[in-house]
């Protein structure tokens, strides 16, 4: 990055005071942002020459004027001078802190990151998930390659972080780290809290995220059918791994739980009822709601088959789960054995939860959201919006069936 550095002397004319008079201030501009200085001084405008920078005529007035400038300039050159001699990253604000006397090292973007970061790792599984902080360090390696690529610098200020830094940034994790537009956004997000913290602390006065929004696409997320459904549970599969997690995901599909909150799972989250009905009674990991999730013969046929588990009876767990990318890899070769082309993926059996086995089954929108633990009833009508869906891609194949019964039927009045 080529460092650029000029100084300008102007009167501020829009603050004359009562005899006419106008403030001198010094303009300080190193690599396009800029500052101003007060010189403390008032004078004529008609007397200022703009083009020359300079007061003009002669007398005591016009040469202390000049010697100010002189002296001041020298000084401002100085000062910049020092800090590029040293090969930090520097800005007009920072030539103007040390001009003045303030000598407090400004806050850098990374430092803050990097605190923020080193606190949340103390809090995983207390109000954070291992998963939320590894976003969160993600984030912070993807901003440190954004400033060495885009900047040549190894951190920057956090007073100079603007809407172009941001927007460039979005673009970085775009075309640079080949993010889709929903991670993309997910990691400016992540980077916004950083520049919240920064506006809490009073260590920057203005939000530069003010005129940015975060829109994200909606995603259509994809479910199995009960027919699908039905054709993992029927199917014969060898090998013990593939079956414990073919039962791990038929579990989520009639609990709606994620793969962290079964992996937690103990003999204690299973409830009795006064009807003698069990539920799982637990907290979400993610958000920390309370789960009260009645258990389905599907899912209850499961525990059953675990039961004598070594892990289980020394109650480890309820279901002896692999890990969740292990899982993910074995479902690949579950869904090639069930001749089912969908992407198979922990997450996907919750969408299965919300949408087949509930919302389709006529349960009220605001009990699935429960179940789910979500907090906002948006998060939820997401799925309503599939079974609209379904709904339509249904009567499609009615009223295409009955337009086939129809011609049928005139065909074979034809005849007679």
């Amino acid at each position: 990055m080529k460092n650029t550095f000029s100084t300008l002397f102007y009167l501020k004319d829009e603050r004359k005071d009562k005899n006419g008079k106008a403030g001198l201030y010094l303009r300080i501009t190193a690599n396009g942002r800029r500052t101003t200085i007060s010189m403390h001084r008032k004078i004529d405008p008609e007397k200022w020459d703009s083009r020359m920078n300079k007061l003009r005529g002669k007398g005591t007035e016009v040469g202390e004027i000049s010697n100010l400038m002189t002296n001041v300039r020298h000084k401002v050159y100085r000062i910049q001078n020092k800090l590029f001699d040293k090969g930090d990253p520097f800005t007009a604000q920072d030539i103007k802190d040390l001009y003045i006397g303030k000598k407090d090292k400004p806050k850098m973007l990374l430092e803050i990151f990097n605190e923020h970061n080193k606190q949340m790792k103390k809090l995983i599984d207390i109000e954070f998930a291992l998963g939320t902080y590894k976003r969160y360090f993600t984030t912070r390696n993807h901003i440190s390659e954004y400033l060495k690529t885009s900047y040549n610098m190894q951190d920057i200020p956090i007073r100079d972080v603007n809407l172009k830094f941001i927007r460039g940034f979005e673009y970085f994790l775009k075309e640079i780290k080949v993010c889709n537009h929903n991670s993309a956004l997910k990691y400016v997000n992540n980077f916004k809290k950083i520049i919240r913290i920064a506006v809490g602390n009073e260590w920057i006065t203005k939000d530069p995220f003010y005129n940015y929004k975060i829109k994200f696409k909606t995603v259509e997320r994809d479910y199995l059918s009960q027919e699908e459904i039905d054709e993992l549970i029927n199917k014969e599969i060898k090998g013990s791994r593939l079956s414990v997690v073919r039962d791990m995901f038929v579990f989520c599909c009639y609990t709606g739980l994620s793969y962290i909150d079964i992996q937690k799972l103990t003999d204690n989250n299973i409830v009795m009822e006064i009807d003698g009905a069990l539920r799982i009674q637990a907290n979400r990991t993610k958000t920390k709601s309370k789960l009260g999730i009645p258990l389905l013969p599907p899912a209850l046929a499961i525990l059953e088959k675990y039961k004598k588990h070594p892990k289980v009876i020394n109650g480890d767990c309820l279901i002896p789960v692999l890990s969740n990318q292990k899982s993910n890899a074995y479902l690949k070769e579950i869904a090639e054995v069930c001749g089912i082309k969908k992407n198979l993926t922990t997450h996907l059996a919750r969408h299965t939860f919300a949408t087949t086995v509930t919302l389709s089954n006529g349960v009220p929108i605001e009990t699935v959201g429960k179940l789910l633990g979500h907090k906002n009833l948006r998060t939820t009508q997401h799925y309503a919006k599939i079974i609209d869906r379904k709904v339509n891609e249904d009567m499609k194949i009615l009223q295409k069936k009955m337009a086939t019964e129809k011609k049928n039927n005139k065909d074979l009045t034809q005849k007679n």
